[in-house]
């Protein structure tokens, strides 16, 4: 097979905030169609929301053209993969492509079920919502997703902690995979873990704030760049709907966000230093995708670096570094540059 001439196709310039098409070919793009469901978790403790966007008049589904994506330790999928900025959301931007795009909170995170620890005090339990159970809420939505289309397999796309989910995900699953993106991929701890506490015991949940969130977003940015790096007001609207989405943090004085922390136990378990990781890269036979951008301080280009190499059994693997963005660059002013990379890698025939 030859490579698709995709290049050649309306694609988002570093920086732009709409395509860069002329008006009449804009209005000739395929309407979007959306919907959402609640899918039960196979261990019956509550339901798993999942978004799916496909053009309306989409061409019969197809195991390369059907992307699940789901996100990292703190915040959804929901309100960041699908977040209209610039009159676009990622999502948007690949079901335009053709694509039958989906993205999943898991449990304790967006418009998710929060497991019962969370409306305690989160000092009286222990971490939820560990790697394990977090690969099972992925299963279980691929699943329902493969009946609902008739499809034996289909992409995956991960986001920071979500990349070792997939990862994983696609080691035990081989036959079910058809590609892997890995953006801002975890891979082992050079020193603490970015987010968290230090030092103490692990309650069920942590609580963060928008400003916390905002200090954590501009690390490693230099100081004379943090300005242009979120275009106005993409930042609050964000923030908006994201902590729109915890009811009961937002009766909080500030208002706070609560995050599941058994990803910072995974952090423990698996990533600091000396810690058999999480899933094995050698396991994934799958084409994969790393991308990372420069200024990422959550998951360094380090660790896109470490785990390159490791992928030994991954056919056309590539790593791609992006330039002038951090952990969370599809919410930024260069987002047009990931949407790029990674649709490249999704469109592009192996072989």
């Amino acid at each position: 097979m030859h490579r698709r001439a995709i290049l050649a196709a309306p694609m988002l310039a570093a920086g732009a905030t709409t395509l860069l098409v002329p008006a009449a070919a804009r209005a000739q793009a395929p309407q979007i169609a959306t919907e959402e469901f609640m899918v039960p978790a196979k261990d019956g403790g509550g339901e798993i929301f999942l978004r799916n966007k496909r053009p309306e008049t989409a061409a019969a589904p197809r195991p390369d053209r059907t992307l699940l994506f789901v996100h990292g330790a703190t915040y959804p999928a929901s309100t960041a993969f699908d977040l209209p900025l610039g009159g676009l959301s990622w999502m948007d931007y690949i079901a335009g492509r053709g694509f039958d795009v989906w993205c999943m909170d898991l449990r304790g995170y967006g418009r998710s079920t929060r497991p019962p620890e969370m409306a305690k005090p989160a000092a009286e339990n222990p971490p939820v919502e560990r790697g394990e159970a977090a690969v099972a809420d992925i299963a279980a939505v691929a699943e329902f997703i493969r009946q609902k289309r008739g499809v034996p397999r289909m992409v995956v796309m991960g986001w920071s902690w979500g990349t070792t989910l997939m990862a994983r995900h696609a080691a035990e699953n081989p036959g079910l995979v058809e590609r892997v993106v890995l953006y801002a991929p975890l891979w082992t701890l050079s020193g603490p873990p970015p987010i968290g506490p230090n030092g103490g015991p692990l309650g069920a949940y942590r609580t963060v704030t928008q400003a916390q969130a905002r200090q954590r977003w501009l690390n490693g940015v230099p100081a004379e760049r943090q300005a242009a790096l979120i275009p106005p007001g993409w930042f609050e609207h964000w923030a908006g709907l994201t902590w729109a989405t915890d009811p009961e943090g937002q009766r909080q004085n500030p208002p706070v966000l609560r995050a599941p922390n058994g990803v910072l136990q995974d952090l423990a378990d698996h990533w600091a230093p000396g810690k058999e990781p999480f899933y094995d890269p050698a396991r994934v036979r799958a084409p994969v995708l790393l991308v990372v951008a420069e200024w990422d301080r959550d998951t360094p280009p380090s660790m896109a670096t470490t785990l390159f190499p490791l992928l030994t059994n991954s056919p056309g693997k590539r790593l791609v570094m992006l330039a002038e963005g951090t952990h969370t660059i599809m919410m930024e002013r260069n987002r047009g540059a990931l949407f790029q990379a990674v649709q490249v890698f999704l469109e592009e025939a192996v072989g």
